[in-house]
């Protein structure tokens, strides 16, 4: 037992066996994290991590955003945000081929910017969009998967949760990956076009063309979609002028958003309550995660598994791209079985010591782990996004939806490889707006 490889392979083994019995995956990483930690060091260190780490995580300031941004993503949702984006859009782009399709992947863009969550991001889609989309005579394969994929791009643009996580887990700046992620986030949107583009070209007859909308009507489209702009425009400039900091720019969202839609009347002290639940709701899970990560972490540490896997790693003789290649195999089964959260936050302690081993950048992975986890959401057998569609419009067969996301799901692979091949697409910001 003193081998640390296999340490750590009974310790990932007792965590998912607490797993699949329906123990909380932040329950399950605390339990094995405390005993695995006591049966080398003790019980007395092992509480004293149990007691500890909670306090520090819990008065963690960057992480204090996290709730905010769940906060604005709620108010945005009850207000019916998502609606004025896509009918803006839709009033602009309806009348080309395919149009509806690109409003729907811009609308997600916009929308997944002041939401928290890409699962929310493509539930409201499908709400809003897909009866649209098929009213129009649109493919349902190809309407099923144009949201399905809006939905993944929530989590490459900032502000994202997933990247404030990442940050907080590997103790990076929050910002610099936020900067990292632009340029890959407006790829990740060109590529989705491009895909909407290649399939209307191919089957016009999934896209009919609609009558245009005259411009008294897109105006007032935009005049009602003027709210979510002027939130974004707030948080984006604040932001990266360096006015707030990320904790700063998540309560202006907050209080925004609430504002925005108690103004606009659509927004009542039942739903600001609900809102309010939700959130501590999300906020109580995601804490419970990060602490299960922190002890788990300390327990992979204490067994010295992150040196025995940097050991192992370097003695295969391969060469860093073939093991970065396994590893986003890895994710992508990962990322279809397991939150997009969870999943991450699992993985982190392990891998991204071999991350740096090999020469790579942990801002550079931050940008892969979240495309690759994102896109095991939408990739079979168990596309989480493409279960949740499915759910919301049960006439569209399973097999339909995967169809209609077979070609985005080759532009995120494309997205993916070229960062992979290319670190400078994501590296070459942060670097030129360094220190």
């Amino acid at each position: 037992m003193s081998d640390p490889l296999v340490i750590g392979a009974l310790g990932m083994a007792a965590m998912f066996a607490l797993i699949l019995i329906q123990v909380p995956i932040g329950i399950a990483m605390i339990v094995v994290g405390v005993v695995g930690f006591a049966l080398q060091s003790g019980w007395g260190p092992a509480l004293s991590i149990l007691a500890g780490e909670p306090s520090g995580i819990l008065s963690s300031v960057d992480l204090a955003s996290v709730p905010l941004f769940l906060m604005m993503g709620t108010f945005a949702t009850a207000a019916g945000f998502s609606a004025d984006i896509y009918a803006a859009a839709a009033a602009f782009l309806g009348h080309r081929r395919g149009g509806l399709a690109y409003a729907t992947i811009g609308g997600s863009a916009v929308f997944g910017a002041v939401c928290g969550s890409s699962t929310a991001t493509a539930a409201t889609f499908a709400k809003a969009a897909l009866p649209e989309m098929l009213r129009r005579g649109y493919a349902p394969a190809f309407s099923a998967g144009t949201i399905a994929a809006g939905g993944t791009l929530k989590a490459l643009i900032p502000p994202s949760i997933v990247m404030v996580l990442y940050c907080i887990v590997s103790r990076t700046f929050i910002l610099d990956l936020f900067v990292a992620a632009i340029v890959p986030a407006l790829l990740a949107i060109a590529l989705n076009v491009l895909a909407v583009k290649l399939v209307v070209w191919r089957n016009p007859a999934a896209a009919p063309v609609s009558e245009p909308v005259g411009w008294p009507e897109r105006l007032a489209a935009l005049r009602r979609a003027g709210p979510v702009l002027v939130l974004m425009a707030a948080v984006f400039a604040g932001l990266y002028s360096g006015v707030f900091t990320v904790s700063e720019a998540a309560s202006v969202a907050a209080v925004l958003s609430f504002a925005f839609a108690l103004a606009m009347g659509r927004l009542n002290w039942a739903g600001a309550w609900r809102g309010l639940r939700e959130t501590a709701a999300a906020t109580a899970m995601i804490y419970i995660i990060i602490i299960g990560a922190s002890v788990f972490t300390y327990f992979l540490t204490v067994a010295r598994v992150p040196d025995a896997l940097i050991e192992a790693v370097g003695a295969l003789q391969l060469p860093p791209l073939v093991i970065i290649a396994a590893l986003l195999v890895a994710y992508l089964i990962l990322g279809a079985v397991f939150d997009e959260i969870a999943a991450m936050l699992i993985t982190l302690p392990l891998v991204l010591p071999i991350i740096e081993r090999l020469g790579y950048e942990q801002i550079w992975w931050g940008v892969i782990n979240v495309i690759v986890i994102e896109l095991g959401m939408i990739i079979p057998p168990i596309g989480i996004i493409v279960f949740l569609i499915h759910g919301l419009a049960p006439q569209i067969a399973m097999k339909t939806i995967y169809r209609g996301v077979a070609p985005f799901i080759a532009a995120d692979l494309i997205l993916l490889a070229l960062i992979t091949a290319f670190p400078a697409i994501a590296m070459t910001l942060p670097r030129l707006l360094g220190p």
